[in-house]
């Protein structure tokens, strides 16, 4: 990547707010869903995304400035404490990034290319086959097919109780900007990871895997109590008197149901079955809804039956 703040376009004396401020422009701008026909603003809202990623974190940007990491938060191998010689291998300025590859890769067994064979002087075959940290290992030679695998990402995904409820296909953003389609299974939980195999951080050899947490969002329909959902569903005064056939909101589409004369608003309707996944029940709540602005005629009938036909509703 290049450099983060000449990507953003703002100083190395950037504060905080302008790091955010820089970054949401260009998110903005650059946004997949935006730009859903142009790789190159997809690329573009990646690269911002990395940078404020780095200098938004206090202390990657600090290692930064201090040039002990790349662009791509990955540590700069400029030499170690001390300089010198170690193992009788040395570089301008101290020891290569190969170098260190070599010593690194040397605690797992092996050895530094045209070195002795870990099994030198110990019986037939020794001093042959040598160790390569770049190549894997020669036949018989320890560590062969090593690979260390990229690190897990875990993304969080924001799903409705319809998507849930049908087990549907959801984009996901990775932290990348790049977008997936994932399968909800079916009954998935508030919680539930989703795998995805090798769209983690990237390893030597094979990468990780990203983690997808379902979280269910906030219905404007629907209030979940574990499988059952309850919803309101308002009635006029002629409705609730008279009765009526209304259409009520479930998860599967609207259903008509009947209303009979005097229905009593105070105790909610049973849709079974139609809860979440089927397994709950459905509940609907009437509210009874007055005419906006206050009715004439309505006031002078609630005042006839107050005077002439009063009812207690409570104690």
């Amino acid at each position: 990547m290049r450099d983060p703040y000449t990507v953003l376009g703002v100083p190395r004396s950037a504060s905080e707010k302008d790091i955010k401020s820089a970054y949401r422009k260009l998110a903005k701008k650059y946004h997949p869903d935006q730009n859903p026909d142009d790789p190159a603003s997809h690329g573009k809202f990646a690269e911002a995304t990395n940078a404020y990623d780095l200098l938004n974190d206090t202390d990657k940007r600090a290692q930064f400035d201090r040039g002990e990491i790349d662009a791509d938060g990955n540590p700069k191998f400029a030499g170690f404490p001390g300089g010198g010689q170690r193992g009788g291998r040395t570089a301008a300025g101290g020891f290569t990034a190969e170098d260190i590859l070599k010593e690194f890769m040397s605690g797992f067994g092996g050895q530094p290319r045209g070195g002795p064979g870990p099994g030198a002087g110990r019986g037939p075959g020794a001093g042959g086959a040598q160790w390569d940290p770049f190549a894997g290992a020669a036949a018989g030679g320890p560590g062969a097919g090593r690979t260390m695998k990229g690190e897990d990402i875990v993304v969080n995904a924001t799903v409705s109780l319809e998507e849930a409820h049908k087990a549907a296909s959801i984009q996901v953003r990775m932290p990348s900007g790049k977008v997936l389609s994932v399968k909800l299974p079916d009954k998935v939980d508030e919680g539930q990871q989703i795998r995805l195999k090798g769209q983690g951080a990237a390893g030597m050899g094979e990468a990780g895997d990203a983690l997808v947490t379902v979280r269910f969002g906030k219905s404007k329909q629907f209030r979940r109590d574990g499988a059952d959902l309850r919803t309101d569903v308002p009635i006029t005064l002629y409705e609730a008197v008279l009765g009526a056939k209304v259409r009520v909101p479930t998860l599967d589409g609207s259903v008509e149901l009947n209303l009979p004369p005097g229905i009593d608003t105070g105790k909610a309707l049973r849709l079974k079955g139609k809860g979440l996944y089927g397994d709950g029940d459905l509940y609907a709540n009437l509210k009874v809804i007055l005419p906006p602005g206050g009715d004439a005629d309505l006031e002078a009938l609630a005042r006839f039956m107050r005077d002439q036909k009063p009812y207690k509703v409570r104690d």
